[in-house]
């Protein structure tokens, strides 16, 4: 993550912990929601695992398919205790919390859509037997977030995570439920020397240049970065590393283009 970013998170986390009589004085509840969305391997749980150990909460990890309604989902609510991270991961694939709030002809073209794609109809079907073990409704899920139950304590700290924010309904992440969206995106240069001297101890090489020139062409998750920067064995030294992640990044490069050209390749051939 880049620097200036994680600053301003630590800061705003640091602030809310402080917060009790600010959040009195202005009549809310002591909680603050974070939405961390972007690419798979981006993030998004070490995430939640480093704003745990910064402030010391307790973490709860909420699989919504397993609560029976809203009744229960308030119940489990209740429990969680102060100083906690109540985080629903992959918010998304969890219950099928758009369904009726979008319009006929939209839900047609999704329908559509994921029965053209295997992995969308899989994904359907376990949605689908999610909600039949699971009546948590979108509106049960509203109230668990900013209802009358949730002011029941205080010094909470809700996370959803997601790799498609666009699928989310706009009521779950608005303002006010969700404070923070924070986009966890691909490695740039600045969250790569981060990687590099947590890996490799070191702060500069050579080879950095031509890292962060490819950087900027190419899309890898910090993940994937991070896995080319591991020693596989006791002989590969830090240049090794880098080589091998250099090696890594022109071949997404090269895939990429060709990627590109084959979509060209269709488009002309649709219009000729």
């Amino acid at each position: 993550m880049a620097t200036k970013l994680k600053e301003q998170i630590k800061n705003d986390l640091i602030k809310f912990t402080k917060g009790k009589d600010y959040y009195a004085k202005i009549g809310k509840a002591w909680k603050r929601g974070y939405l961390l969305y972007g690419p798979p391997g981006t993030g998004k749980s070490t995430m939640i695992a480093a704003m745990a150990n910064f402030l010391n909460y307790d973490v709860y990890d909420l699989e919504l398919t397993t609560v029976k309604d809203n009744s229960e989902l308030r119940k489990l609510l209740i429990e969680t205790t102060s100083k906690s991270i109540i985080v629903i991961e992959d918010i998304d694939c969890s219950l099928d919390l758009t369904g009726p709030r979008k319009p006929k002809k939209e839900k047609e073209d999704d329908e559509k859509d994921k029965n053209k794609d295997p992995v969308s109809k899989k994904k359907k079907e376990l949605e689908e037997e999610a909600s039949k073990r699971s009546k948590v409704t979108l509106s049960g899920l509203l109230n668990f977030i900013d209802g009358i139950w949730s002011a029941c304590g205080g010094e909470r700290i809700i996370v959803f995570t997601t790799n498609y924010v666009e699928k989310l309904d706009p009521a779950l992440i608005r303002r006010g439920r969700m404070d923070r969206h924070i986009e966890m995106s691909y490695c740039c240069f600045e969250a790569f020397k981060v990687l590099a001297k947590n890996y490799l101890d070191i702060d500069s090489h050579e080879l950095f240049v031509k890292i962060e020139k490819l950087l900027e062409e190419v899309k890898m998750t910090p993940a994937d970065v991070a896995e080319n920067l591991m020693p596989k064995s006791v002989d590969e030294d830090e240049e090794t590393c880098l080589k091998n992640l250099i090696a890594a990044l022109e071949e997404e490069k090269l895939k990429a283009e060709q990627e590109e050209k084959e979509k060209e390749k269709k488009l002309m051939h649709n219009t000729s």
